[in-house]
């Protein structure tokens, strides 16, 4: 039985060019899926990749709800293909698996894009209530329809379902029980209140 071979295809002005081939020893492709692709122009074949059952899904472990104190908005201006501004954080406080406050000093610089996305990028010290100090880093995405994202601007009534916020956190701390902080990511999913904005965080375990 001969073996199957496969013609690598580049387009060119929406024509077929044949750059190559190969047999399919071993690759999981089969004649029809080539075959397919060639035909329907330059589109991607789908495939899978085999995946321990440890890699189909994540393992998210409660870590604690955050609230946040935002003074009003500081706006920089066109940054490019960007709008620029920061929100200075007074003050906030945490519940969960750890609790406390957090300090003065805090800020978050916001890129807004032309949809009106805004992308987060914020720094705060977090203060347990044991004493002991941790710096978290966060990153996040806040977009949805027009009018949803115009009704929180305004500070009227929003529900978090019309829209999509979403943060990614890291943290550093030297206090030697809350070390393992430093070796974790976290995710968290957010709302914006007129005062300012509210996370509850996992740890991705």
């Amino acid at each position: 039985m001969a073996t199957p071979r496969h013609e690598f295809v580049s387009y060119r002005n929406g024509r077929p060019i044949v750059v190559g081939a190969l047999e399919a020893i071993g690759l999981g492709i089969t004649s029809g899926t080539s075959r397919q692709h060639r035909r329907s122009g330059p589109q991607h074949a789908m495939s899978t990749i085999e995946l321990p059952e440890a890699l189909k899904s994540l393992d998210l472990r409660p870590l604690f709800s955050l609230e946040l104190r935002v003074a009003p908005l500081q706006t920089i201006g066109a940054l490019g293909d960007l709008r620029g501004r920061v929100g200075a954080i007074s003050s906030g406080r945490f519940a969960g698996r750890l609790s406390g406050q957090v300090l003065p000093g805090g800020s978050d610089w916001q890129s807004i894009t032309a949809s009106e996305a805004t992308h987060l990028d914020a720094r705060i010290v977090l203060e347990t209530d044991d004493g002991e100090q941790i710096g978290m880093e966060y990153r996040g995405v806040r977009r949805g329809p027009p009018e949803v994202l115009g009704r929180l601007a305004r500070g009227e009534p929003v529900a978090p379902t019309e829209y999509y916020f979403r943060i990614t956190a890291s943290f550093s701390t030297a206090a030697p029980a809350l070390t393992w902080l430093n070796e974790i990511v976290a995710v968290g999913t957010g709302h914006r209140l007129p005062r300012g904005p509210v996370y509850n965080l996992f740890e991705v375990a």
